[in-house]
């Protein structure tokens, strides 16, 4: 692709684009009930697709006077400005505020708190179905589902973030479909173009027209090259069954990790894994397992968050957990 067209004006189409755009439609859609399409905004990250689920929601609940977004306390969606004061991490915001009205953060797993929140100007609900960045945080059972219920009985979008969980990293080709609901809005990025820079936001049709030209756009989204990347991004996952590989490799995690009295639990699903430790040494985990030739990622004090490439074999896996378990064991 990139010896034929780079890149072009989003005046005009490209032939690429629309076909990730249905395949993605169709990967959302997989198990859903009814007659439900979508439609798919094309940008270059995950902080951009969720401002333009932010900016679409915020436009689709405009004749009413809505625009106040729900999301959980804990949650991460990006480091712009929409992005971030929908975050739910002081931490990251503290030195960038004033930051933008119309968020309320709740209690992650706690659907009271959720409803309490809700007022005449709530237009969405804005989750993860695993907060990643908080720490490979599940969610209770039955809470997405009640999330979803809510939203349905008080007129109110349901935004998934599956900015770090989607494209068949937990186990299914979406985190939400974990729980048989389907979203009204979804953005996808990260894995989405193998490195190269894009990502999606995808909406139910009747959500998506409250877009009208000139409302949203990205100069870069969907273009030529990352479209072409993404296409074959999603083709070898389907071809390698992502989902199913993903799943079986949690599995094996789980498993090299049995007995370990260093480990308090495990959490997440398929290659996106939380290692809860009984002592407050992940950094110091950490920075072993690198001088032993392993990049894992410390989440806090006491949880180490895992997120191998889907390609990664049994063998590497087996290695990378004896890895850890060494590192453990010296940073005692």
């Amino acid at each position: 692709q990139s010896e034929k067209l780079l890149h072009v004006s989003n005046i005009f189409a490209n032939e690429i684009g629309p076909k990730v755009a249905a395949m993605l439609n169709h990967l959302i859609l997989l198990g859903s009930s009814g007659h439900v399409n979508g439609r798919v905004f094309f940008a270059n990250s995950g902080t951009e697709v969720n401002e333009a689920a932010i900016k679409l929601a915020r436009k689709f609940g405009l004749e009413e006077g809505r625009h106040h977004i729900i999301t959980a306390t804990g949650s991460f969606h990006g480091r712009t400005m929409g992005s971030l004061s929908a975050t739910g991490q002081r931490s990251k915001q503290a030195s960038f505020e004033p930051l933008l009205p119309g968020f309320t953060h709740v209690e992650w797993n706690n659907i009271a708190a959720m409803e309490s929140a809700i007022s005449g100007q709530t237009v969405a609900v804005m989750l993860e179905p695993i907060q990643g960045e908080a720490g490979v945080i599940d969610p209770t059972p039955g809470y997405l589902e009640a999330a979803r219920e809510l939203c349905n009985e008080r007129g109110l979008l349901l935004i998934m973030d599956e900015v770090q969980t989607g494209l068949g990293r937990t186990g299914a080709w979406f985190a939400f479909q974990h729980h048989s609901i389907l979203p009204d809005i979804v953005t996808i990025a990260k894995s989405l173009g193998s490195g190269v820079p894009i990502g999606a936001c995808w909406a139910r049709d009747d959500v998506a027209a409250a877009f009208s030209a000139g409302d949203h756009g990205a100069t870069f989204g969907g273009q030529p090259l990352a479209a072409s990347a993404a296409l074959a991004t999603i083709r070898e996952m389907i071809e390698i069954d992502a989902p199913n590989r993903a799943s079986e490799l949690g599995d094996r995690i789980d498993k090299n990790f049995e007995g370990n009295k260093e480990i308090r639990y495990i959490s997440g699903s398929g290659l996106l894994r939380g290692v809860n430790l009984v002592r407050p040494a992940a950094k110091k985990i950490a920075e072993i397992a690198q001088q032993k030739g392993l990049i894992i990622n410390p989440i806090g004090d006491d949880t180490i968050r895992l997120a191998p490439p889907l390609v990664v074999s049994s063998s590497q896996i087996d290695r990378a957990c004896d890895l850890i378990t060494e590192a453990i064991g010296e940073s005692q």
